[in-house]
């Protein structure tokens, strides 16, 4: 689908949402699960994270250096495989490259899922990692809210 500034990518089974906060029901009693039990169709939550966008967002992001020994002690993978938080329809497919000194970065895919999602200075993503490269991801905006980008979101 062409627009302004190029082509932008499609994925296929997800709306654009252009920024509507997600509103979850209030629950009738606090939950006493804590973020490191959350389980998630992908099964438990291996490691999370937080990047707050700075310079280009569409530009290579460098990840973590914990989340990145956490997952060099198996093995270094060469992609990662991430959906949105909330959407069981699509999946992004990332490369991942390291440079000499161990750093790593999501590369190929990220520009297009960064513009498809209009990610910009400021905007905080929350990673969870289940572990067997899958990666669920929250876009949070420079509000400090988060971005709804489909309706199916609880």
């Amino acid at each position: 689908m062409a627009g302004r500034g190029g082509g932008r990518a499609r994925v296929r089974g997800c709306g654009r949402g252009r920024g509507r906060v997600a509103r979850s029901p209030s629950p009738a009693m606090p939950s006493s699960s804590s973020s490191s039990d959350r389980q998630d169709e992908e099964g438990p939550v291996l490691s999370e994270f937080i990047v707050v966008l700075k310079g280009d967002p569409h530009g290579i992001q460098r990840l973590p250096d914990d989340f990145a020994d956490f997952v060099a002690d198996d093995e270094r993978p060469g992609s990662l495989h991430l959906r949105e938080d909330g959407c069981h329809c699509c999946r992004w497919i990332f490369d991942v490259i390291y440079d000499a000194r161990g750093n790593m970065y999501l590369h190929i895919g990220w520009e297009k899922f960064a513009r498809y999602h209009r990610l910009e200075v400021g905007f905080m993503l929350v990673f969870s990692y289940f572990g067997d490269r899958n990666v669920s991801v929250k876009v949070f905006d420079e509000t400090r809210c988060r971005r709804n980008y489909h309706g199916d979101i609880a």
